[in-house]
């Protein structure tokens, strides 16, 4: 829409009062330079294919222009003949900027294959400390539930890029600065002096709704935060660290969760395999028990150690709360929404979550009948979910709810108080309605 809009504008004013038209198109290559330019890491060499789509943008609309435009000395019958040519004019000038698009984005394609190239040509280091082998029994059988371990192709995705950005291990640098002894700035070889480990967390959205699925769990490669963090000389007043992406996105962690122990990374591998590009190769941020916002930064290129009174990240600015520990919260995933089951032994399930705590048991009721335990899975951290299933009775035909709540290890009931993602995390019991049918 906005590319169409430039150009109309710029088709109309070239016709008109040219070179404005041109200008117009400059002016929108000026400002894409600019926002590249301020993104971290961002060089001149990243402004390349803009330059060369505001270029050709404004070589086609100069000569489109020529082409449609009357001679100075036409009569008036010619001109009211070219005034429709204006009007091809700009759909041919969106044609033009639509060729613009199309060579912004081979270069950008381009750009792409050479990050993924890049990425092919990773080897994921070993990790001195591997995770615990995934026993068996961590996924309840029959029940068709969501995998214990999500696969990199269904891990949810959310954030404020655009388009993914494509940054190569040779160009990214991670910046350590603020409050600490000495600045200093790692490239992806100086991470070869750190430990790497292997842990498996699961991470949560905020903007997860009761009952949604922003929610998977993988097997996560990288570096301790804390090593790297204490390499710089945090000081001790420091309670914030406030990472930034290659595209300016902020996020403000508590120092507390990067320090305590917890497996807080600076991840380069996801499931046994570099990032994903759309994960955030070649390096993010993972800190457990915390929602995305306030943890999960990804392609990650500056750490500042600063203070909460001092500083705030992206999603603060816009009302949402600048500490996020995760809920206990829980989910239905059988039965779906308006499933029938048939009269007979049926078996529900989901799951169930509370990072940096655990759950402990969870909870089916149907209908307006009394809580009752589900059957766990086995628990492999308190750092990631717990599948549950459900074994009930279908008695006789009809409408029927089932509703879910969790129970962490600290003893605390998930809240049955609704409340929305803004500004720290829904709440709430997830309901579904089902109808039993004969068998």
């Amino acid at each position: 829409m906005v590319i169409a809009a430039i150009a109309a504008i710029a088709g109309t004013l070239e016709t008109r009062r040219r070179p404005f038209g041109s200008v117009v198109i400059a002016a929108a290559g000026v400002l894409g330079c600019t926002a590249v330019l301020s993104r971290p890491g961002g060089t001149a060499l990243d402004t390349l294919p803009t330059i060369v789509g505001a270029a050709c943008g404004v070589g086609v609309l100069r000569v489109l222009a020529r082409r449609f435009s009357p001679e100075p000395d036409a009569d008036a019958d010619d001109q009211e003949v070219a005034h429709p040519s204006r009007r091809r004019l700009v759909m041919y000038g969106l044609l033009g900027l639509g060729v613009v698009s199309g060579v912004v984005g081979a270069f950008g394609t381009r750009l792409a294959h050479s990050v993924e190239a890049d990425r092919k040509t990773f080897a994921l280091p070993r990790p001195r400390s591997p995770a615990r082998p995934i026993p068996a029994e961590v996924q309840p059988k029959g029940v068709a539930l969501p995998s214990f371990i999500t696969s990199s192709a269904d891990f949810y995705r959310v954030d404020t890029a655009l388009s993914v950005p494509q940054l190569s291990r040779g160009d990214w640098r991670l910046r350590i600065h603020g409050m600490v002894d000495r600045e200093i700035t790692l490239s992806f070889d100086d991470l070869a002096r750190f430990d790497i480990v292997e842990t498996v967390t699961t991470l949560t959205c905020v903007s997860n709704p009761v009952g949604g699925d922003l929610i998977s769990t993988g097997i996560w490669t990288g570096y301790r935060l804390a090593e790297l963090l204490a390499t710089a000389g945090m000081h001790r007043d420091a309670d914030m660290v406030l990472s930034t992406s290659i595209e300016g996105f902020t996020v403000g962690t508590p120092v507390q969760a990067v320090t305590d122990g917890r497996d807080a990374l600076l991840a380069v591998g996801l499931n046994g395999q570099p990032l994903p590009a759309e994960h955030g190769y070649p390096a993010r941020m993972v800190v457990p028990g915390l929602y995305g916002y306030v943890s999960a930064t990804k392609w990650v290129v500056d750490l500042e150690l600063t203070r909460f009174d001092r500083a705030k990240a992206y999603w603060t600015r816009q009302g949402w709360a600048a500490q996020a520990p995760i809920k206990t919260e829980s989910r239905i995933d059988v039965p779906r929404g308006g499933q029938t089951v048939p009269v007979g032994p049926v078996v529900f399930g989901g799951v169930a979550w509370a990072q940096n705590r655990g759950v402990r048991a969870v909870e089916v009721r149907i209908g307006d009948g009394g809580w009752q335990p589900a059957e766990l899975g086995a628990s492999y951290s308190n750092e990631t979910w717990r599948l549950w299933r459900f074994p009930w009775q279908a008695k006789s035909p009809g409408r029927e709810t089932i509703t879910v709540r969790a129970i962490d290890n600290t003893g605390a009931v998930q809240t049955e108080e609704r409340a929305n993602p803004v500004p720290d995390g829904a709440t709430g019991w997830h309901t579904v309605n089902f109808a039993v049918v004969p068998a």
